[in-house]
């Protein structure tokens, strides 16, 4: 179940015009921040991904299916069940819940680490392409101002100079 706090943010976002995926974000960085405080754990970084996707949906973020192809079948088909039971009230099994949560606990909390995080970023963002970055780097452009320019500019020298 996300929390209130979560879905007041995500309601904000829808409110402010902001694209379902950002609404959607909330609740991945609310099961990021679950995996950090040892709440539960998760195998990998996609599957903490993936169970915040999956509340966002049902807590009624109209995040389109993926399409065909871009996802297993099997992902496919729980995302259109979860778009199915959204603002639906249900009787949650006491048993499922605990068992699901158990199992959760019994998985590691190190997946939510900086580094591992930063990994998934990379490896998502070589898959989308380099016209995908550069649109993405274009649009960084135009939304942060001149001041998000020198700052995003500023942060990048301190981190490559750190790096060297």
């Amino acid at each position: 179940m996300p929390g209130q706090n979560t879905i007041e943010r995500a309601k904000q976002d829808a409110a402010a015009g902001k694209s379902p995926s950002t609404q959607a974000g909330e609740f991945v960085r609310e099961e990021i921040h679950h995996v950090r405080d040892g709440v539960h754990g998760a195998r990998s970084v996609q599957q903490a991904i993936a169970i915040g996707l999956s509340k966002a949906r049902r807590a009624g973020v109209k995040l389109p299916v993926p399409k065909k192809g871009k996802a297993s079948g099997a992902a496919r088909r729980q995302a259109s069940r979860d778009l199915a039971k959204a603002g639906t009230p249900r009787k949650v099994s006491r048993n499922r819940s605990r068992a699901t949560l158990g199992a959760l606990q019994r998985e590691s909390h190190a997946t939510a680490s900086r580094g591992q995080l930063a990994a998934q970023t990379r490896s998502s963002a070589r898959r989308r392409g380099p016209t995908a970055r550069h649109r993405a780097s274009m649009k960084a452009i135009r939304t942060k101002g001149p001041l998000g320019i020198r700052r995003a500019a500023r942060k990048a020298l301190k981190t490559r100079r750190e790096s060297t």
